[in-house]
């Protein structure tokens, strides 16, 4: 898989671990996020990853800062992005299982790097379930819609 990693400063050095333990397991990783510590800002990083799982560029994403909300924040704020945080891998695998989701967050000062490993094999081997899920994640859709263009519809 071609797999989309973005990071603040404060997930730079977990980028790298996570980035070398992707590549590790066959996995092409674009980097768009910060190689620097310097302080920056996480809407940039989450913006521009979901814009390429968005354009079908990649297909997933990861996102590192803090504690992965605000990264996640911002990546859910471009149309087809379903980003999820997670600090544990059983909420990772049921969020692609049963939300598709397309982005996993976490955060390098909420998690270590074994337990994001753990989050992001877990996350990479669960398969969307479809069936009543399916329609859940229609809904989420049309929520998108409905913002985009207002409740009368486009």
């Amino acid at each position: 898989m071609r797999i989309a990693i973005g990071n603040d400063h404060v997930g730079t050095e977990m980028k790298r671990a996570i980035a070398a333990h992707l590549e590790s397991l066959g996995h092409e990783v674009v980097n768009f996020g910060t190689d620097s510590t310097e302080r920056t800002d996480y809407p940039i990083y989450g913006e521009r990853v979901a814009r390429a799982v968005a354009a079908g560029e990649v297909d997933c994403g990861i996102l590192i800062c803090g504690t992965g909300v605000g990264i996640s924040l911002a990546a859910n704020k471009v149309r087809g992005i379903r980003a999820v945080v997670c600090s544990e891998p059983y909420t990772a695998r049921l969020s692609k299982q049963h939300n598709n989701t397309n982005i996993l967050a976490f955060g390098a000062r909420v998690v270590g790097v074994d337990l994001a490993k753990m989050i992001v094999d877990e996350w990479l081997n669960a398969s969307f379930e479809g069936g009543r899920h399916q329609r859940r994640v229609d809904m989420i859709a049309d929520i998108e819609r409905r913002e985009e263009c207002g409740p009368e519809g486009c």
